[in-house]
């Protein structure tokens, strides 16, 4: 490649890992603030987190008494003389429902009530995001989180609730999200982030592909690169939560108590942010099997030489496998938004541009590859080993059958053979029979050339030392 081409392919591979990095983050805004589904099951795991469920406890405690006289409301049920300890009954009642607030909150139906009262506030947020008039008319633009229902329901579970809960103003337990001078700019951040996140997932690898396409004769090394950056990028992200964690945590909570609080409920609703920048992280292992596959290193040429016959005779099996793989990954996606099918399209795209490009090289350099080419080397290892394995014992059975025969003469009568004793035969017969018994082992195919080779060198070596 030329400098120019050089410089353009490097610019590219570093523009697509910042889009990457960035996309994280899009990404997670745009499925955490503007999913309901999303927010309501994070809002599930807030929940089951014992230090937010404190803080939560805390808060609805504070709210009863903040908003009732529970001091008042005892003395009403109070009889006779015993009216006097309401004072110190309001304070041990306290105690006893800051105690149980928190086994309240772990209750089944707490947490549905909470699910429907976050389920409520982020429809409303939408409501609002969206600029619907009847969401703007009605609450002026303001967003709150209303606990109302799980303030009542504590009441009722500290022995006063329907007494108390009648006393409860409307707007007992309600935590302001958003308010109406910020509803303008909350409107332009969520048409911004909704369709950045688009963006910057087609233009980051809009870039790793054009990087790609450029390089031509050195697309492997390319490959690799852009690997790596999606691997940075991922990395840096999730770098970046716990940095950011702690700024955002410091300067929206300055309560030293609540504090604890807020990091757990930043860990919880990031941890999506978690799970993107993982998602990017595999892609980009993906892109360095891919660049590894095409390089000229030996293990790499292996699995080539390997995949050849395959590649070569069928190439609909392959590109069929892939669109099954496709149609899995989007089908269990936890969303299916125009953004995540562009972006499964668009690998699926370069998945399928990196098989062509596998194919073509796989054909130079293997054009007659065949599955008894490919296999057939790995099965005369097999046989050869286990052949080898057997040799000595094989041999050893061979030449207890080259033993000298035994000598036998008829009676003088013309009688049956009697057997007497073994006459000597000459060193050269033996040798010569040996011999041709081996012949015989090597032409049906019990010994093979090296084989009988060196047992004829070692049978001529043997009888010239003897």
């Amino acid at each position: 490649m030329s400098r120019g081409r050089r410089r353009t392919v490097r610019a590219l591979i570093v523009l697509g890992s910042v889009l990457a990095f960035l996309s994280v983050f899009a990404i997670w805004i745009e499925r955490q603030a503007l999913n309901t589904d999303d927010w309501v099951a994070t809002s599930g795991k807030l929940l089951e987190n014992q230090t937010i469920r404190t803080a939560v406890s805390n808060y609805l405690v504070d709210q009863l008494y903040e908003n009732v006289n529970v001091h008042k409301e005892l003395e009403k049920i109070l009889p006779g003389e015993a009216k006097e300890l309401a004072g110190p009954a309001a304070g041990g009642l306290r105690q006893i429902a800051g105690s149980g607030a928190e086994k309240v909150l772990e209750s089944t139906t707490a947490h549905e009530l909470w699910e429907d009262s976050n389920r409520a506030m982020h429809e409303q947020l939408l409501a609002v995001l969206e600029n619907k008039k009847e969401a703007v008319s009605t609450e002026e633009g303001n967003v709150t989180l209303n606990l109302g229902s799980l303030l009542t329901n504590l009441a009722s579970q500290i022995g006063i609730g329907e007494s108390l809960a009648e006393k409860l103003p409307p707007d007992a337990g309600q935590i302001q999200i958003l308010k109406s001078d910020q509803l303008k700019t909350a409107q332009n951040i969520a048409v911004a982030v909704k369709g950045l996140a688009l963006l910057l997932s087609i233009l980051t690898f809009a870039a790793f592909g054009g990087a790609i396409y450029l390089s031509r004769d050195g697309r492997w090394v390319t490959v690799l690169l852009s690997g790596v950056g999606l691997i940075a990028a991922g990395f840096a992200a999730i770098v970046f939560r716990h940095v950011a964690g702690g700024i955002v945590v410091g300067q929206l909570v300055t309560n030293d108590s609540v504090k604890p609080a807020g990091e757990a409920v930043w860990s919880i609703g990031t941890s999506l942010m978690t799970s993107i920048a993982t998602t990017v992280i595999v892609v980009g292992v993906l892109f360095l099997a891919a660049g590894w596959l095409a390089s000229p290193t030996g293990g790499a040429r292996g699995v080539r030489r390997f995949l050849a016959p395959v590649l070569r005779l069928h190439p609909a099996f392959v590109y069929t496998a892939l669109a099954i793989v496709v149609c899995i990954y989007f089908l269990s996606a936890p969303t299916q938004g125009l953004r995540s099918f562009l972006t499964t399209l668009i690998i699926a795209g370069m998945a399928a541009f990196g098989i062509h490009e596998l194919r073509k090289q796989t054909e130079e350099e293997f054009p007659e590859a065949t599955y008894d080419e490919v296999f057939g080397g790995t099965r005369d290892k097999v046989v050869g080993a286990v052949r080898d394995a057997n040799i000595p014992e094989r041999v050893g059975e061979q030449a207890a059958k080259l033993r000298l025969p035994e000598v036998r003469r008829r009676s003088p009568d013309g009688g049956a053979e009697a057997p007497t004793a073994t006459m000597p035969v000459s060193a050269e017969d033996a040798r010569l029979q040996r011999l041709e018994k081996l012949g015989e082992l090597r032409e049906k195919g019990i010994l093979t050339d090296e084989e009988f080779a060196a047992e004829k060198t070692r049978l001529l070596d043997g009888d010239s030392q003897g």
